[in-house]
């Protein structure tokens, strides 16, 4: 008997090791290590990604920007245009085994709402949300709202994943403490290593939609077992160790590195996000000095798209000057406003300063040292002091800049003036969904803009469905930034991936994620 016992427990092990070498780990060297891990609570891209991981969403963008069901089966809305009515699919479900349900919907709806640009809006003209029943659920408008299914297909930067009703009744302003969603992977928490690593498990009770995959709508299809994010903070030894074939993906490597891996065996560079992304310096208006909007538009005069791109990129194949708040190559693409603007002139900057009587206060410019757009601080640092500004750059890495660009104590007391991040394309399509174009004040993206002009465009542009006229409140509202700016647009440019040859099937989205993503 104790032999037979011996015997089933070697076939077992034997079973066991059989399985564990048929899955397939991905390793993957993200833009930055994952601290934070609460989508809701900031915009960082990192933490989006992570978000696009483990949740899901009732609508999505396809690569045509064409928003699509993805939780929702079906859905209709009324002749007046007020009531939209939701039925979700068959066997959504957490990560915990409990069914996906209309009031985890509607709470996980509301927590987004409070904190995102997109999803304020949407509740201002938002009269009530209700659970018909548990697959079931209305949202009832106070007004026609001619964004409805784009806010809630929102690709980036705040997204609206459905977490369990008990998580998402987690008041907006503090983060949340369990990371359970329906996506297709399971977050691992007890494997995550700040500094270190993060894990992510296929989940095997998603069920993904069955149309093809298509930008981040269609069906996600879980085809690797394990990915894990890699931290690895100097570049150079992440391209050599994707070269060594230790990792299979660098979601960011650096442009000057990317003559040797494209020369390196094994090795493939693709552009999964052709729309591109935005360098940009975003302004905090609560305190001096960039309080006044008059200093703020010395400092557009003051700095440089080229010198920025010069320092970020470096290379023609991928950058390009762009003084469009919407983005170059979308559908609302205008410079209006800012033709005369970001080009490093010095001159007109101290001239502007010395209008506004610029008394010397230092700018905080903070700077992410770890990241690839990192690069860009030191040059808008020389730039604003050409241009007349007292500049203190902070370095610290990205995680301490997410934390204390939350904070709006003044700059003097641990607080912050400035600092240069990036918006994918994506990010800035249009007046309501560009986080950093609102000025709604205490409720408005970190930097806390607040202009009543402003607010009036984004809400005509909300109510109109007629594309010439959304193009022209487009317009104005450019207009009316380049004399109450949020942010300075720093230049254009695409950032292609590095990954092994053995890597297929990524799609090409404004996020990277890991569905429908084969390793052989």
């Amino acid at each position: 008997m104790r032999i037979l016992f011996r015997m089933m427990a070697v076939l077992a092990a034997l079973v066991t090791a059989g399985v564990a070498s048929a899955q397939t780990t991905m390793k993957v060297v993200m833009l930055s290590d994952l601290k934070i891990l609460d989508p809701i609570w900031t915009t960082a891209y990192i933490v989006r990604d992570h978000g696009y991981m483990i949740y899901d969403v009732l609508f999505a963008l396809d690569a045509k920007l064409q928003v699509q069901p993805q939780m929702v089966d079906t859905w209709k809305v009324s002749d007046d245009k007020l009531t939209y009515t939701f039925v979700l699919r068959d066997g959504l479900k957490f990560h915990d085994g409990q069914p996906v349900t209309s009031e985890d919907c509607i709470a996980s709806l509301k927590r987004w709402g409070a904190r995102d640009a997109m999803g304020q809006k949407l509740l201002q003209f938002t009269k009530e949300m209700t659970a018909v029943d548990a697959k079931t659920f209305t949202l009832v408008l106070k007004e026609p709202f001619g964004m409805v299914l784009e806010s809630l297909g929102k690709p980036s930067s705040s997204v609206p994943f459905i977490m369990p009703k008990r998580i998402a009744e987690t008041p907006p302003d503090k983060q949340i403490g369990e990371y359970i969603g329906s996506g297709p992977f399971v977050f691992k928490k007890d494997l995550w290593r700040p500094g270190e690593k993060v894990v992510y498990e296929r989940f095997a009770d998603y069920k993904p939609r069955s149309e093809p995959a298509s930008g981040l709508a269609g069906g996600k299809r879980a085809l690797i077992d394990r990915v894990e994010w890699v931290v690895l903070p100097d570049a150079q030894t992440a391209v050599n160790a994707l070269i060594a074939g230790e990792i299979d993906m660098m979601q960011q490597p650096p442009f000057d590195m990317l003559p040797l891996l494209e020369g390196s065996k094994g090795i493939k560079i693709v552009d999964l996000n052709t729309l591109g992304t935005l360098y940009a310096l975003r302004f905090n208006t609560l305190h001096k000095p960039f309080d006044d909007p008059r200093i703020r538009i010395a400092a557009l005069y003051a700095l440089s798209q080229k010198e920025s791109l010069a320092a970020g990129v470096g290379n023609p194949k991928y950058e390009k000057v762009c003084k469009d708040l919407f983005g170059c190559g979308t559908p609302l693409s205008t410079s209006k406003g800012w033709e005369d603007k970001l080009e490093g002139n010095a001159a007109k900057s101290q001239e502007l300063l010395k209008a506004a009587g610029y008394d010397g206060t230092p700018v905080v410019l903070m700077h992410a040292a770890d990241l690839q757009s990192g690069v860009v601080s030191p040059v808008s640092k020389a730039l604003l002091e050409r241009g007349g500004f007292k500049v203190d750059m902070v370095s610290t890495d990205w995680q301490t800049v997410l934390a204390r660009r939350s904070r709006k104590e003044a700059p003097s007391a641990g607080g912050w003036s400035a600092f240069v991040t990036t918006l994918a394309a994506t990010d800035i399509l249009d007046p309501i969904v560009s986080f950093f174009t609102g000025a709604a004040c205490e409720k408005a993206a970190i930097g806390w803009p607040c202009d009543d002009k402003i607010e009036k465009l984004r809400d005509d542009f909300a109510r109109t469905t007629d594309p010439a006229k959304r193009k022209e409140i487009a317009e104005a509202l450019q207009v009316r930034l380049a004399e109450y700016p949020t942010y300075a647009p720093l230049g254009q440019y695409n950032m292609p991936v590095a990954m092994r040859s053995n890597i297929s099937g990524n799609l090409e989205a404004p996020a990277t994620v890991f569905w429908n993503v084969t390793k052989k």
